[in-house]
């Protein structure tokens, strides 16, 4: 992004100079210089899990997380991408995935987005990627916070072997200051 504005006008040619590898109105009366939003990437431990048949409903297992420390960031939003390889062997089963967040002074976590679901409905080998992104913009400014993907059985108890492998949490921090312009 670039840090200079040409406001939605028509300026002179004479009116223009390069700043910063971009063009920039210089009419003292129109010209706004932007702040750049800061933008952070942050890359969580990589996880996964094997389920054995017969595992009941309900049963959940944290598949990755991540920590996110939004200090000094104004207006955060953050997008988090959740990427895995599931393998299953003559499985049969229905699976659940959440992002959830547990911030300092929160005693339990809470769910982040939708739930999204994954569903063998018939006893084969196979192997699939499955992945989501959920966005969560309801921060406190200074929060630092503990992002996790749980997986849990849904329906019945599962047939077959299930390997959830390689399964990754990331989290792109982008700051909203609206102040920035000057």
């Amino acid at each position: 992004m670039s840090d200079c504005y040409i406001e939605d006008r028509e300026c002179n040619s004479d009116e223009f100079q390069e700043c910063e590898r971009h063009f920039k109105c210089v009419c003292e009366t129109h010209q706004k210089k932007l702040k750049p939003n800061r933008t952070i990437l942050k890359c969580g431990s990589q996880g996964g899990v094997t389920l054995p048949v017969g595992t009941v409903a309900g049963a959940a297992f944290t598949l990755a997380t991540v920590n996110v420390d939004s200090k000094g960031l104004k207006n955060q939003c953050i997008k988090f991408e959740f990427a895995s390889n599931i393998v299953t062997t003559a499985a049969v089963l229905t699976l659940n995935f959440q992002v959830f967040k547990q911030c300092k002074d929160m005693p339990t976590p809470i769910p982040v987005g939708p739930i999204w679901t994954f569903s063998r409905l018939a006893a084969i080998t196979e192997g699939n990627t499955f992945t989501f992104f959920v966005c969560d913009c309801d921060l406190c400014n200074d929060d630092c916070c503990t992002y996790s993907v749980v997986a849990r059985v849904a329906g019945l108890a599962t047939v077959g072997v299930t390997s959830i492998n390689h399964a990754s949490l990331s989290a792109i921090i982008v700051e909203n200051d609206c102040n920035s312009c000057k």
